[in-house]
């Protein structure tokens, strides 16, 4: 939960995704290599390789740009997003051997540094055909190193979390660069029409599960604002909250998670100090909120992380009248104690 105690999480959860993970990439990297060879046996080593890598890479980014918009369109797939980070540096890893073998591969036999001749020996920019598609790979890596260096939590909570999502924000930017890079590169010579195809219909999968995950979320943000009585929103009936999960609703423009818990009810900001992870899709695990991406826990009264952790979200003022749950919009101080409402009966 915070990089100054554990360095690593390594729970039987994360060691069983790894080797998953890890045995996933070895079995599509030797599937691919005997197809290769199969149907182009002139092939070179370092062809072949340098084809798996960048397939098997970007495979895997398209992957992980899907985790975030089908855990929003359905929470069974959170699982897959408490381990998104360990898919992210090893697909840098895969997209860094596919850079490094095409460096060697056209760019180290000559007279010239390979990242200079990598810069200079295609300049034709204006030419679409023979654009220099290898510029837009390197640009490409550049961001997916920054973001696999950055990846643990110590760079989180020293970047702070807004400059760090900014950063990992940039994941989009580097999955253009990647798309044109294909498609400027390897499509360009390319007589079957399948790759060109499957890279399409990579691009339609991501923009749409994309769509469809921000569609969702702006209804539920279009929803309108519940009626007041007194300073207080009649924001739902009691029993609308499952037990020991939330009803999340906007007020005042902030989407607050309404939990239910032990004949009571508590509400706290839904916005987790990780990663802004959506506290509110979440539930209580032992007395505590827990947030459905990394596990970081909040007490549902006081919105403060247990000891020796620091972080804290904003809580409400809640009210419990006739099976109605009543919340003030005004948020306390993040670590405020409020005292939970009493469920009659």
């Amino acid at each position: 939960m915070s990089h100054a105690y554990r360095a690593v999480g390594w729970n039987r959860q994360k060691k069983l995704v790894d080797a998953s993970l890890a045995v996933g990439i070895g079995l599509y990297l030797v599937l691919f290599l005997a197809c290769q060879f199969g149907l182009h046996p002139t092939c070179t080593i370092e062809t072949a390789l340098i084809r798996a890598f960048g397939t098997a890479a970007l495979l895997l980014l398209h992957i992980i740009l899907s985790i975030g918009p089908l855990c929003r369109l359905d929470p069974r797939h959170l699982p897959l997003l408490y381990n998104r980070r360990h898919l992210g540096v090893a697909m840098f890893l895969l997209a860094l051997a596919h850079g490094g073998f095409s460096l060697v591969q056209f760019h180290a036999l000559g007279n010239l540094n390979p990242f200079v001749s990598l810069f200079v020996s295609n300049t034709r920019f204006a030419s679409l055909p023979d654009f220099p598609f290898q510029c837009l790979g390197f640009a490409a890596l550049t961001i997916l190193f920054l973001m696999a260096a950055t990846s643990h939590d110590f760079w989180l909570a020293n970047l702070t979390a807004p400059v760090w999502k900014t950063l990992h924000m940039s994941v989009y930017a580097a999955y253009a660069l990647i798309i044109l890079h294909v498609a400027l590169g390897v499509l360009q010579a390319e007589t079957s029409p399948v790759l060109a195809t499957l890279l399409g219909a990579g691009l339609l999968w991501v923009l749409g599960l994309h769509l469809a995950a921000g569609q969702k979320e702006r209804r539920a943000d279009a929803a309108p604002q519940p009626p007041e009585q007194a300073g207080y929103a009649d924001v739902c009936a009691v029993a609308d909250i499952p037990e020991k999960r939330a009803r999340v609703v906007l007020l005042g423009g902030e989407r607050v998670a309404i939990f239910r818990y032990d004949g009571k009810i508590s509400a706290l900001s839904s916005i987790c100090q990780h990663q802004n992870g959506p506290l509110g899709e979440g539930c209580i695990i032992d007395g505590l909120v827990t947030c459905p991406w990394h596990g970081y826990q909040y007490a549902p009264d006081t919105g403060a992380s247990p000891p020796p952790f620091t972080e804290s979200v904003p809580t409400f003022r809640v009210r419990v009248e006739n099976g109605r749950v009543l919340v003030d919009p005004r948020p306390c101080a993040p670590g405020t104690r409020i005292e939970p409402a009493r469920i009659a009966g």
